[in-house]
């Protein structure tokens, strides 16, 4: 019990040295809502429009089935567009239509065989090609959908062509006139194929319901968490340079000296560092949720747990940043730099969804990049405690970590 108070008795004198340092105050408590407050503005009404779908079509056919099928589905009706249907584009040259994909000038095409007509008519097939970016899922998906509309109008029709045939032929085998049937099959395979529809009327129809406008995302659910979590780590990672300060002129010798052990020491230190962390959050939730209009999803539990989670993570750190420098200058330098690097790089600075992969892979190796998108998943996407609950396990590991590697390098002197 006399150990407890004592780590209680230093982490209150922290809080204390914490509370009459104005820098540390500024920093740690207002600096950051500047920042918030500049990309809250920033990104309001990002993702609030509502993106008209445009649909290329191609084909490597001079004539035959698949031009009358393009013809009937090209938007040509303004009315059309205005009705909220997507717009249907006939690119006559493939080579071009390729070089726009990889110029990235169109999300991609739906492109028409050279034997198409033929390979309907005969019944041995024809595949449709689709050529789609690779960063452009929802057009792949699309086209995907429009591919398998044409495909299974063009069977339906070669079915009923064929089957009409295959009565006619039977039927003049059966009677024994036999002079008939090449002029039948003359007659019917010209239409084995989809027939034009009338005008202004397309070969594919769309149903499109709508049920409001667009909202653009409350930029709040991602600006404020992601300077959340890097004001917090910087805050603690500048934290590191008082206890070397202390470190260095003896107070924490003097603390043993004075029978207070060095768990007690160690824990208080800590303990101090997580009070610190934990104002930040307390003061970031209430004023992003009252100014801000900030949610908290659908399980504000679990983004309460992933906040005190962090705040240990950054108290570990701060400690074992400590450890690692021999004088002030040197953690001060080690904190900044730390923040710099690992901030950005975890998501901190843009939601982590967005950038690349190989950046979203490295995010993984920081505390940062799992306590964002832990946040992310929780307040964007309106996930529940099971989706965020790997964020929070890494989060301990790196607070297990930091905090192994801070008890066995924690001195009291500076020798």
């Amino acid at each position: 019990m006399k150990h407890l108070r004592h780590a209680w008795f230093i982490a209150m004198k922290d809080l204390k040295l914490f509370a009459a340092d104005r820098g540390a105050l500024f920093f740690a408590l207002l600096f950051p809502f500047f920042f918030a407050t500049m990309f809250y503005f920033v990104m309001q009404g990002v993702g609030g429009s509502d993106e008209r779908l445009e649909l290329h079509l191609v084909t490597r056919e001079t004539q035959g089935m698949s031009q009358q099928i393009i013809d009937a589905m090209v938007t040509k009706d303004e009315a059309r567009l205005k009705a909220g249907e997507p717009k249907i584009v006939w690119d006559r040259d493939y080579e071009q239509a390729r070089r726009a994909v990889e110029d990235k000038k169109i999300a991609g095409f739906l492109a028409f065989p050279p034997d198409f007509t033929q390979g309907v008519s005969l019944g041995y097939g024809a595949n449709l090609e689709i050529v789609v970016n690779s960063e452009s899922p929802g057009a792949r998906a699309a086209l995907n959908g429009l591919a398998q509309g044409i495909a299974a109008q063009a069977g339906a029709q070669q079915v009923s062509s064929r089957a009409t045939m295959g009565l006619l032929v039977g039927r003049d085998m059966a009677s024994g006139n036999t002079a008939n049937i090449a002029q039948v099959i003359q007659k019917t395979l010209p239409v084995m194929s989809i027939q034009q529809p009338a005008a202004n009327k397309s070969l594919i129809t769309f149903d499109i319901q709508k049920t409001g406008e667009m909202e653009a995302e409350n930029p709040s659910n991602y600006v404020i968490p992601g300077y959340l979590v890097m004001f917090v780590f910087f805050a603690a990672a500048l934290g590191a340079g008082a206890i070397v300060r202390e470190r260095q002129n003896q107070t924490l010798e003097r603390l043993l000296a004075s029978s207070v052990r060095r768990e007690a020491i160690l824990g208080g230190i800590f303990t101090g560092a997580a009070f610190k962390g934990g104002i930040q959050i307390v003061l970031f939730w209430i004023v992003g949720i009252l100014v801000f209009r900030m949610e908290l999803g659908a399980s504000p539990g679990s983004v309460i747990l992933l906040s005190v989670l962090m705040v240990l993570t950054s108290a570990a750190f701060s400690v074992m940043l400590a450890t690692l420098a021999k004088t002030q200058p040197a953690a001060i330098a080690i904190g900044v730099l730390t923040s710099l690097i690992l901030a950005p790089l975890g998501g901190c600075w843009w939601p982590l969804f967005i950038t690349p992969k190989w950046m979203q892979f490295l995010a993984q190796f920081t505390p940062h990049g799992w306590a964002t998108l832990g946040f992310n998943k929780l307040m964007v996407f309106g996930a529940g405690f099971n989706a965020a609950l790997p964020n929070m396990l890494a989060l301990v590991g790196f607070a297990l970590v930091f905090g192994i590697i801070a008890v066995w390098r924690f001195r009291t002197s500076a020798a």
